[in-house]
Protein backbone atom coordinates (compact mmCIF):
# COMPACT_ATOMS: atom_id res chain seq x y z
CA UNK A 1 0.00 0.00 0.00
CA UNK A 2 2.85 2.27 0.56
CA UNK A 3 4.41 1.77 -2.33
CA UNK A 4 1.32 2.30 -4.52
CA UNK A 5 0.46 5.31 -2.86
CA UNK A 6 2.95 7.68 -3.94
CA UNK A 7 2.08 6.69 -8.15
CA UNK A 8 -1.55 7.71 -6.74
CA UNK A 9 -0.66 10.61 -5.81
CA UNK A 10 1.63 11.59 -8.98
CA UNK A 11 -1.40 10.76 -11.23
CA UNK A 12 -3.41 13.28 -9.25
CA UNK A 13 -1.04 16.25 -9.50
CA UNK A 14 -1.28 14.65 -13.35
CA UNK A 15 -4.97 15.15 -13.53
CA UNK A 16 -5.22 18.29 -11.56
CA UNK A 17 -2.22 20.08 -13.70
CA UNK A 18 -2.39 19.03 -17.47
CA UNK A 19 -0.19 20.88 -18.72
CA UNK A 20 1.70 22.91 -16.21
CA UNK A 21 3.74 25.99 -18.14
CA UNK A 22 2.17 25.12 -21.18
CA UNK A 23 -0.64 27.32 -22.78
CA UNK A 24 -3.73 25.78 -23.80
CA UNK A 25 -4.28 25.07 -28.02
CA UNK A 26 -7.18 24.51 -29.75
CA UNK A 27 -9.40 21.02 -29.58
CA UNK A 28 -9.88 21.20 -33.63
CA UNK A 29 -7.91 22.78 -36.64
CA UNK A 30 -8.93 26.24 -35.76
CA UNK A 31 -10.16 28.41 -38.60
CA UNK A 32 -7.33 30.84 -39.65
CA UNK A 33 -7.17 34.51 -40.50
CA UNK A 34 -4.70 36.90 -41.33
CA UNK A 35 -4.75 40.43 -39.90
CA UNK A 36 -2.19 42.83 -41.91
CA UNK A 37 -2.48 46.38 -42.28
CA UNK A 38 -1.24 49.97 -40.42
CA UNK A 39 -1.74 51.62 -37.14
CA UNK A 40 -5.64 50.79 -36.52
CA UNK A 41 -4.93 46.78 -37.23
CA UNK A 42 -2.30 46.85 -34.91
CA UNK A 43 -4.44 48.54 -32.53
CA UNK A 44 -4.24 51.73 -31.06
CA UNK A 45 -7.37 52.55 -29.39
CA UNK A 46 -7.44 52.70 -25.47
CA UNK A 47 -6.95 49.26 -23.32
CA UNK A 48 -8.68 48.53 -20.45
CA UNK A 49 -8.09 45.83 -17.85
CA UNK A 50 -10.79 43.77 -19.20
CA UNK A 51 -9.82 43.78 -22.69
CA UNK A 52 -5.92 41.54 -22.13
CA UNK A 53 -8.78 38.64 -20.68
CA UNK A 54 -8.35 35.72 -23.43
CA UNK A 55 -10.79 36.02 -26.23
CA UNK A 56 -12.85 32.66 -25.43
CA UNK A 57 -12.70 30.40 -28.55
CA UNK A 58 -9.79 32.38 -30.44
CA UNK A 59 -6.17 31.74 -30.43
CA UNK A 60 -3.20 34.17 -31.60
CA UNK A 61 -0.17 32.56 -33.37
CA UNK A 62 3.23 34.04 -31.35
CA UNK A 63 6.81 34.54 -31.67
CA UNK A 64 7.17 30.66 -31.64
CA UNK A 65 4.88 30.24 -34.64
CA UNK A 66 2.78 28.22 -31.86
CA UNK A 67 -0.81 29.04 -30.97
CA UNK A 68 -1.38 30.69 -27.08
CA UNK A 69 -4.73 31.87 -26.13
CA UNK A 70 -5.47 35.18 -27.74
CA UNK A 71 -5.89 38.31 -25.99
CA UNK A 72 -5.02 42.01 -26.37
CA UNK A 73 -3.08 43.58 -27.89
CA UNK A 74 -2.93 41.19 -30.60
CA UNK A 75 -0.49 42.90 -32.55
CA UNK A 76 2.21 41.86 -29.90
CA UNK A 77 3.54 38.64 -31.69
CA UNK A 78 3.90 41.15 -35.11
CA UNK A 79 7.40 40.86 -36.42
CA UNK A 80 7.37 43.65 -38.32
CA UNK A 81 5.37 46.16 -34.99
CA UNK A 82 6.79 48.91 -33.85
CA UNK A 83 7.27 49.52 -29.66
CA UNK A 84 5.21 47.15 -27.41
CA UNK A 85 3.21 50.07 -25.67
CA UNK A 86 2.02 51.12 -28.88
CA UNK A 87 0.32 48.25 -29.46
CA UNK A 88 -3.44 48.46 -28.32
CA UNK A 89 -7.00 47.52 -29.03
CA UNK A 90 -7.61 47.11 -32.95
CA UNK A 91 -10.74 45.45 -34.53
CA UNK A 92 -9.04 41.98 -34.45
CA UNK A 93 -10.87 41.02 -31.05
CA UNK A 94 -14.43 41.93 -31.86
CA UNK A 95 -13.97 40.13 -35.22
CA UNK A 96 -12.57 36.71 -33.93
CA UNK A 97 -15.35 37.05 -31.19
CA UNK A 98 -18.39 37.63 -33.72
CA UNK A 99 -17.04 34.97 -36.08
CA UNK A 100 -16.54 32.30 -33.25
CA UNK A 101 -20.28 33.47 -31.95
CA UNK A 102 -21.66 32.48 -35.52
CA UNK A 103 -20.54 28.94 -35.38
CA UNK A 104 -20.16 27.96 -31.60
CA UNK A 105 -18.44 24.25 -33.29
CA UNK A 106 -14.64 26.27 -34.47
CA UNK A 107 -11.36 28.10 -33.02
CA UNK A 108 -10.91 31.08 -34.65
CA UNK A 109 -6.89 30.99 -34.87
CA UNK A 110 -5.65 34.96 -35.91
CA UNK A 111 -2.07 36.01 -37.31
CA UNK A 112 -1.59 39.21 -36.74
CA UNK A 113 1.55 40.60 -38.25
CA UNK A 114 0.49 44.83 -38.91
CA UNK A 115 2.85 47.94 -38.75
CA UNK A 116 1.54 51.88 -38.32
CA UNK A 117 2.94 54.01 -40.55
CA UNK A 118 3.13 51.66 -43.42
CA UNK A 119 2.15 52.58 -47.17
CA UNK A 120 0.41 49.94 -49.29
CA UNK A 121 3.43 49.91 -51.62
CA UNK A 122 5.76 48.10 -48.58
CA UNK A 123 3.23 45.54 -48.65
CA UNK A 124 4.06 44.12 -52.44
CA UNK A 125 5.39 40.78 -52.95
CA UNK A 126 9.14 40.42 -52.19
CA UNK A 127 9.18 43.28 -49.31
CA UNK A 128 9.68 41.80 -45.47
CA UNK A 129 6.27 42.61 -44.56
CA UNK A 130 4.76 40.85 -47.49
CA UNK A 131 7.02 37.68 -46.58
CA UNK A 132 6.99 37.53 -43.29
CA UNK A 133 3.16 37.71 -43.05
CA UNK A 134 3.04 34.57 -45.80
CA UNK A 135 5.50 32.52 -43.62
CA UNK A 136 3.58 33.09 -40.48
CA UNK A 137 0.40 32.23 -42.07
CA UNK A 138 1.90 29.01 -43.77
CA UNK A 139 3.25 28.27 -40.15
CA UNK A 140 -0.33 28.42 -38.81
CA UNK A 141 -1.66 26.37 -41.48
CA UNK A 142 0.47 23.69 -40.22
CA UNK A 143 -2.27 23.19 -37.27
CA UNK A 144 -5.31 25.33 -38.66
CA UNK A 145 -7.13 25.75 -42.15
CA UNK A 146 -7.04 29.28 -43.49
CA UNK A 147 -10.39 30.89 -44.28
CA UNK A 148 -9.40 34.70 -44.80
CA UNK A 149 -7.52 37.86 -44.88
CA UNK A 150 -8.56 41.17 -43.39
CA UNK A 151 -7.15 44.04 -44.32
CA UNK A 152 -6.88 47.67 -43.22
CA UNK A 153 -4.51 50.44 -44.08
CA UNK A 154 -4.45 53.21 -46.71
CA UNK A 155 -3.72 56.32 -44.03
CA UNK A 156 -0.16 56.78 -45.74
CA UNK A 157 -1.17 56.65 -48.68
CA UNK A 158 -3.92 59.80 -49.03
CA UNK A 159 -0.97 62.16 -50.27
CA UNK A 160 -0.79 60.10 -53.10
CA UNK A 161 -3.80 57.97 -54.00
CA UNK A 162 -3.28 57.33 -57.68
CA UNK A 163 -3.35 53.48 -58.44
CA UNK A 164 -4.10 52.14 -54.89
CA UNK A 165 -6.78 50.18 -56.49
CA UNK A 166 -4.54 48.57 -58.82
CA UNK A 167 -1.74 47.92 -56.07
CA UNK A 168 -4.64 46.24 -53.69
CA UNK A 169 -5.55 43.79 -56.41
CA UNK A 170 -2.07 42.70 -56.99
CA UNK A 171 -1.14 41.94 -53.44
CA UNK A 172 -4.57 39.94 -53.39
CA UNK A 173 -3.93 38.22 -56.58
CA UNK A 174 -0.13 37.18 -54.71
CA UNK A 175 -1.36 36.13 -51.35
CA UNK A 176 -3.72 34.13 -52.61
CA UNK A 177 -1.03 32.43 -55.37
CA UNK A 178 1.58 32.49 -52.74
CA UNK A 179 -0.77 30.55 -50.05
CA UNK A 180 -2.38 28.34 -52.58
CA UNK A 181 -6.07 29.36 -52.42
CA UNK A 182 -7.09 31.06 -55.27
CA UNK A 183 -10.52 32.31 -53.99
CA UNK A 184 -9.74 32.80 -50.35
CA UNK A 185 -11.99 35.89 -49.21
CA UNK A 186 -10.70 39.22 -48.60
CA UNK A 187 -12.06 42.05 -46.64
CA UNK A 188 -10.44 45.67 -46.62
CA UNK A 189 -11.62 48.57 -44.48
CA UNK A 190 -12.23 51.78 -45.25
CA UNK A 191 -9.94 54.68 -43.33
CA UNK A 192 -11.30 57.95 -41.62
CA UNK A 193 -11.95 60.78 -43.90
CA UNK A 194 -10.22 60.21 -47.13
CA UNK A 195 -12.29 60.07 -49.97
CA UNK A 196 -9.74 59.55 -52.62
CA UNK A 197 -9.10 56.35 -51.02
CA UNK A 198 -11.95 55.35 -49.64
CA UNK A 199 -13.67 55.90 -52.84
CA UNK A 200 -10.95 52.99 -54.42
CA UNK A 201 -11.58 50.64 -51.51
CA UNK A 202 -15.50 50.68 -52.48
CA UNK A 203 -14.42 49.24 -55.71
CA UNK A 204 -12.89 46.24 -54.68
CA UNK A 205 -15.79 43.93 -54.98
CA UNK A 206 -16.66 44.67 -58.14
CA UNK A 207 -12.21 44.41 -59.47
CA UNK A 208 -11.50 41.36 -57.61
CA UNK A 209 -13.88 37.90 -56.69
CA UNK A 210 -14.02 37.00 -53.52
CA UNK A 211 -13.61 40.32 -52.11
CA UNK A 212 -15.69 42.98 -49.49
CA UNK A 213 -15.28 45.94 -47.91
CA UNK A 214 -16.47 47.75 -44.61
CA UNK A 215 -17.35 50.98 -44.33
CA UNK A 216 -15.96 53.63 -42.24
CA UNK A 217 -19.79 55.45 -41.68
CA UNK A 218 -20.22 56.18 -38.22
CA UNK A 219 -17.25 55.62 -36.64
CA UNK A 220 -15.27 58.37 -34.38
CA UNK A 221 -11.05 58.65 -34.08
CA UNK A 222 -8.86 59.85 -31.63
CA UNK A 223 -7.33 61.72 -33.42
CA UNK A 224 -6.80 62.38 -37.44
CA UNK A 225 -6.30 58.72 -38.03
CA UNK A 226 -7.04 56.48 -35.27
CA UNK A 227 -10.62 55.18 -34.24
CA UNK A 228 -11.49 55.17 -30.31
CA UNK A 229 -12.10 51.50 -28.75
CA UNK A 230 -16.45 51.66 -29.74
CA UNK A 231 -15.72 52.36 -33.14
CA UNK A 232 -12.68 49.56 -33.12
CA UNK A 233 -15.41 47.09 -32.01
CA UNK A 234 -17.98 47.82 -34.22
CA UNK A 235 -15.25 47.83 -36.93
CA UNK A 236 -14.48 44.33 -36.01
CA UNK A 237 -18.08 43.27 -36.27
CA UNK A 238 -18.61 44.80 -39.89
CA UNK A 239 -15.40 42.92 -40.80
CA UNK A 240 -16.99 39.81 -39.43
CA UNK A 241 -20.56 40.19 -41.19
CA UNK A 242 -18.61 41.01 -44.30
CA UNK A 243 -15.95 37.57 -44.08
CA UNK A 244 -19.08 35.65 -43.61
CA UNK A 245 -21.32 36.65 -46.48
CA UNK A 246 -18.03 35.79 -48.93
CA UNK A 247 -17.68 32.58 -47.55
CA UNK A 248 -21.61 31.62 -47.69
CA UNK A 249 -21.05 32.53 -51.42
CA UNK A 250 -18.15 30.38 -51.91
CA UNK A 251 -20.49 27.35 -51.17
Amino acid sequence: MLKILPCLLAALVAVAVPALGKPPQPQDQPQVYLLIGQSNMAGRAKMEQADTEPIERCFLLNADDAWEPAANPLNRHSTIRKGLGMQKIGPGASFAQAMAEKNPEITIGLVVNAKGGTKIGQWKRGTKFYTEAVRRTQAARKNGTLKGIVWHQGESDGGAPEGYLDALAQLIADLREDLGVADLPFVAGQVKDLPAINDQIAKLPDTVEHTAFISSEGLKTTDRWHFDAPSVRLMGERYAEAMIRLQKAKR
